[in-house]
């Protein structure tokens, strides 16, 4: 008979697996698109009035959009997605920093992209924000907010 394994003598894939058994897991991603939804609106309504209303150039328009909807999610995450995991709040905030540019780098690069292929700036930052999602919950699910 083979002994039980451990998490960390698990391999990736079984652990995966595990993982996606977890009904926690299906929640945490619910409460994170919720909360990512909500950041989703205040990025594009934010990014829209800075364009449209300041005239400011879409790319520092995009950072700027960014930081208020980042400020949004840390806030709700903390509070509400991984309430249970919440550790100091300086180190889990100093690592969702760190995640949200690693996604806003990621952003920027795709909103350049689709504005240089002609579609409309406030569309392509739409498109943008979906795509880095992904990342940036996993970034925050494994790291961000892991358990100490």
């Amino acid at each position: 008979m083979e002994p039980a394994r451990s998490e960390t003598t698990t391999p990736p894939r079984g652990r995966v697996t595990s993982a996606l058994r977890k009904r926690q897991n299906w929640e945490q991603l619910v409460k994170f698109c919720v909360v990512g939804a909500s950041g989703y609106v205040v990025n594009l309504a934010v990014y829209a009035l800075l364009i449209r209303r300041a005239h400011v150039h879409y790319i520092p328009a995009a950072a700027a959009s960014f930081a208020v909807a980042v400020t949004n999610n840390y806030t709700w995450n903390r509070l509400w997605t991984f309430s249970h995991q919440r550790g100091h709040v300086a180190y889990q905030g100093l690592r969702f920093l760190v995640v949200s540019l690693v996604t806003l780098g990621a952003n920027i690069a795709l909103l350049r992209l689709f504005v240089h292929i002609g579609l409309d700036k406030i569309a392509s930052q739409a498109i943008a924000v979906v795509l880095v999602t992904p990342l940036n919950f996993v970034g925050n699910k494994l790291w961000s907010f892991r358990r100490y």
